[in-house]
């Protein structure tokens, strides 16, 4: 979610819902429903997914599913966001973790927020 502040400065929010597993549990301990990553921006920098893309060399479809995960939450949402089957969400995740580094969807919030 882009941002901006009154001297024009680009800013730049990720919001991860905490709505399952360890983050849904984490939630109901502390009454949050969400965690919020901000980060500010260079005014010529290119959008998150974009440097992701070019840095992990992602495909379309990786991007696309890359992009549902920080929308939406688990693999079934993704799916109908995306009108593919959740096996095809899950070869491009796992595809998207190999390329990555990553091994769970926390992790690539964090890698796209750290960007």
């Amino acid at each position: 979610m882009p941002l901006s502040d009154a001297a024009r400065e680009q800013w730049f929010a990720h919001v991860l819902p905490l709505t399952s597993g360890k983050r849904k549990q984490t939630g109901i301990a502390h009454a949050a429903v969400a965690a919020v990553f901000i980060r500010k921006t260079a005014p010529d920098a290119p959008p998150p997914l974009e440097s992701i893309a070019k840095l992990y060399k992602l495909t379309a479809s990786e991007i696309r599913v890359l992009d549902a995960l920080l929308k939406v939450d688990g693999v079934k949402a993704m799916a109908e966001m995306l009108g593919v089957s959740q096996a095809t969400v899950r070869t491009h995740l796992h595809n998207v973790f190999q390329k990555t580094g990553t091994r769970r969807q926390s992790e690539l919030v964090k890698l796209v927020a750290g960007i």
